[in-house]
């Protein structure tokens, strides 16, 4: 090793040093890796991306190189001497994408504290030259200078290494976390007043609590999930089941294929009628008066669907004209519903900016009102699947006491959101509506097309080209159009995930029922899906996104909705691996419950699989879920602009009826033998897709901090003056 080691040394020279420790780890990690020498370099090493990291001594910055040169000058320590030896080690590492540099990271930093070792081999070696490696620094830093377009202090110009690179920080308090970043050439900013970008670059970022009215309004989302997924887990079943009972408790007789084509032109309706909601919403009522008035079209289907599913109603023929009508009318209140709430939770959070907060242990931090977004759609999102749970009573409801009992029970929960949403409307923030906002953004959405250019529809433009029409808008609600048409491009491919999504409820519960279940109702294992959305939302809110941060890595939309991606293409090669197991056993193997073996009078025997391996395709889709669901709500109402919240919000949401539509294209191959080509096609497309999405959208992960400019300087809103109340929710 120490051998090795002297002969890395000897081929070490000052002009040929590559300080590469500053761009793998995050400043902390580094800091703390420094073992001070008496040896300092310069050094000049040219890269592609035209980034600069150097030092004074004490701790790494930051700055831009003109000309695509990269310049590094600091003490050298045991870690970068490593790390210096081989320049590949760079390009090696700079070729991954963000989502994998943090392993590479890991991976050298193990490789470096291995070698820790040769420490004294290094700088007690002859070949290494001290004053060797100090000569030309003069000349060196000029250069450096000269490169930067930076004049050097006259008092700075006897530095060591021959130039002036920043002031001083003091070794013991950049690496307390009360002094952190208190760099003297930035400044520090008092508490409450917006960072500075060294403090934005530095400073640990958190979040805030979350206002008591956001609490309430999840709340009531929690009932009528709670009402959404108790009917719709069931209509596989009600739809496919026979009436006479022999598969279980008495249904329309429809079949498996009609039962999965109406289930999804349901899911379909449910996200078109969104956008009605929404332009009810921006122009007219605003969000919360919205959503009250479809909570009404709400009640009325639920009460539909319950009263023809009694016996007496489906004796006389009533069943499959009420469950028609009934899924109509609840899509429509469902719809009005989703593209208002979700907005109107993240309204009642006032911050537009980032501030400085000192923690009670003295740490300064960054409030980021990313991060508090995220934390609020996380929790909404958890509280959706809490209501998902009603499936864990719907089922054995219908089992033992008939499909009329669980549309019932739905139906009184449904009452519980309503009263709750009534009787709270005092303590809500609701945005007032913003008049002809969506009719003015598709004319001026037009005359973009028209010109073939975004600014078009500006005044200021159609002034200077000589356009004398007036426009009913300025030019800052131009500029607000068109992040919103940036936010909507990233829902392009949003359609393929939702095809893998309905495969849970739908053909899930058929494959589920091909398996020995073993007491257990097949559309109970729907539940697996929002148990783990329970567990692992938590987990990851909490233990995953504070660790990477603490790392110096942070996982942006766009990294998030691309795991989203690979996670659900991991769930539907799953499925695809258990459908071949269950085509591989009997007693019918390829048809389950069709062949002779497979039939007990009027009842169909399934083959002999345990029903418990489909459990992990569940949990698959329901982490992904965190990563793209939940992204996504968040991703539409930070990203749209402040008059058109609830209108982005519907776009997304109109994503998963192109994704129903697409799944409906695939009815006809909802049947045996063909299921376990559906699962492994649908499967590669998520993974293809999530590879192209990240491929195409990566670089706005980098952009993520200035696309908060436009809601700077938006006024907070009050009730009578009052801000909104908040609570712990830790």
């Amino acid at each position: 090793m120490a051998h090795v080691s002297r002969n890395f040394a000897e081929g070490l020279g000052a002009r040929h040093t590559v300080i590469a420790i500053g761009h793998l780890l995050p400043p902390s990690v580094a800091r703390c890796l420094m073992l001070h020498t008496h040896i300092r370099a310069v050094t000049k090493v040219p890269f592609s991306d035209g980034r600069m990291f150097y030092s004074n001594g004490h701790g790494f910055g930051r700055g831009v190189a003109s000309r695509g040169v990269e310049y590094g000058v600091d003490r050298v320590s045991m870690t970068e001497y490593l790390l210096n030896v081989s320049r590949s080690w760079y390009f090696y590492y700079s070729s991954f994408t963000p989502i994998l540099s943090s392993l590479s990271s890991s991976i050298i930093l193990a490789l470096s504290l291995v070698a820790s070792v040769t420490v004294k081999t290094f700088f007690s070696s002859s070949l290494i030259d001290i004053c060797n490696m100090a000569q030309n620094h003069e000349d060196l830093a000029a250069e450096l200078h000269e490169e930067l377009g930076e004049r050097v202090p006259a008092e700075k110009k006897t530095d060591l290494a021959g130039g002036y690179i920043a002031p001083s920080i003091d070794e013991k308090k950049s690496l307390d976390k009360q002094h952190y970043a208190s760099d003297p050439e930035f400044g520090t900013t008092p508490d409450g007043e917006e960072p500075n970008d060294h403090e934005k670059a530095t400073l640990r970022r958190v979040g805030e609590n979350l206002p008591a009215s956001a609490f309430l309004i999840a709340v009531v989302e929690l009932t009528e999930r709670f009402t959404y997924y108790g009917a719709q887990g069931l209509f596989q079943n009600y739809i496919s089941n026979s009436p006479t009972g022999a598969d279980g408790a008495k249904g329309l007789g429809m079949g498996h294929q009609a039962a999965t084509g109406l289930n999804l032109f349901f899911q379909w309706f449910c996200y078109v009628t969104p956008i009605l909601g929404a332009i009810i919403a921006d122009q007219y009522l605003g969000k919360y008066r919205t959503i009250l008035v479809f909570c009404g079209f709400y009640w009325v289907g639920l009460i539909i669907l319950w009263t023809t599913s009694l016996p007496v109603a489906m004796e006389h023929g009533a069943g499959k004209a009420g469950y028609i009508v009934a899924i109509i009318v609840i899509g429509l209140g469902t719809g009005g519903i989703k593209s208002n709430i979700a907005p109107l939770i993240a309204d009642q959070y006032q911050r537009r900016r980032m501030a400085i907060r000192t923690e009670k242990n003295g740490e300064r931090v960054v409030i980021d009102p990313a991060i508090t977004y995220q934390r609020i759609y996380m929790i909404f999102y958890w509280c959706i699947n809490v209501g998902a749970l009603s499936l864990l009573a719907t089922p054995f409801m219908e089992k033992y006491k008939g499909f009329w009992t669980a549309y019932l029970m739905c139906f009184c929960m449904f009452n519980v959101g309503i009263v709750t949403l009534v009787l709270r409307r005092k303590t809500f923030v609701n945005r007032p509506p913003q008049g002809s906002v969506i009719t003015d953004a598709f004319k001026a959405l037009g005359m973009m097309i028209a010109a073939r250019n975004t600014d078009a529809a500006k005044p200021s433009w159609r002034e200077a080209n000589g356009k004398t029409k007036a426009v009913p808008w300025n030019d800052h609600f131009v500029d607000e159009l068109k992040r919103a048409l940036r936010a909507c491009k990233v829902f392009i491919f949003y359609p393929i995930f939702w095809v893998c999504y309905g495969q849970f409820s739908t053909n899930f519960v058929t494959q589920a029922g091909q398996m020995q279940g073993h007491g257990v109702p097949n559309d109970l294992m729907q539940n697996f899906d929002p148990i783990s959305i329970l567990v692992f939302t938590p987990l990851i809110e909490k233990v995953l996104y504070p660790i990477l941060r603490r790392a110096g890595i942070e996982l942006r939309p766009i990294a998030r909705i691309t795991i989203g991606f690979w996670l659900a293409a991991l769930c539907l090669a799953y499925a695809a691996i258990v459908q071949h197991i269950i085509y591989s056993a009997g007693p019918c193997y390829e048809h389950p419950g069709e062949c002779a073996a497979g039939q007990d009078g009027n009842t169909k025997l399934p083959n002999n699989v345990h029903i418990a391996i489909q459990t992990p395709a569940y949990i698959f889709i329901g982490i992904s879920e965190i990563f793209i669901s939940v992204t996504g709500l968040e991703y539409a109402y930070t990203k749209a602009p402040p008059s058109m919240k609830s209108f982005v919000q519907s776009i997304y949401l109109f994503t998963n009826a192109f994704g129903s539509a697409i799944a409906e294209a695939l009815v006809s191959e909802a049947k045996d033998p063909n299921f376990l080509w559906l699962y492994t096609g649908v499967g590669i497309s998520s993974f293809v897709t999530g590879c192209i999405f990240y491929a195409i959208f990566r670089h706005y992960d980098a952009q993520e901090d200035a696309m908060y400019d436009l809601d700077r300087d938006e006024p907070t809103l009050t009730h009578n003056g009052v801000e909104p109340k908040t609570v712990d929710h830790e």
